[in-house]
């Protein structure tokens, strides 16, 4: 069983940057979707930061990490705001783990974040 990783935060103090190469941004998207992707990467950065330090004495390391930002990003994060409805805490964990398994399998340079954040508002926003 292959076992799943936490994305790692790869930024610096409380900076938020996300790297600048997302490739997987397609031509057709319109302004507001790429909005949308942009608004969810942040987050996600949000919530990466916020969880290695509370997962600190662990470098971060917590097989449950989907649970953990699924309940950050629905509780604590303005994601719901930003796709327009609410997904289900359940679908977004499980929507999580796919987007880890999918981008390790993509052997992408693109950001974890960038590419989440692409996933999970074609699946979850409301057009």
């Amino acid at each position: 069983m292959q076992q799943s990783t936490v994305p790692t935060w790869t930024g610096t103090g409380a900076q938020h940057e996300l790297d600048e190469q997302a490739g997987h941004q397609g031509e057709g998207k319109s302004e507001m979707a790429k909005g949308r992707e942009e608004t969810v990467a942040e987050l996600l950065q949000e919530a990466a930061e916020t969880h290695h330090r509370v997962y600190r004495i662990t470098d971060g390391t917590d097989d449950d990490w989907a649970s953990w930002y699924a309940d950050w990003l629905l509780d604590l994060s303005e994601l719901a705001d930003v796709l327009g409805t609410r997904p289900t805490r359940s679908h977004l964990v499980h929507a999580l783990v796919q987007c880890d398994r999918d981008h390790r399998a993509a052997a992408t340079d693109e950001p974890w974040q960038s590419f989440y954040a692409s996933s999970l508002v074609q699946q979850f926003a409301e057009t």
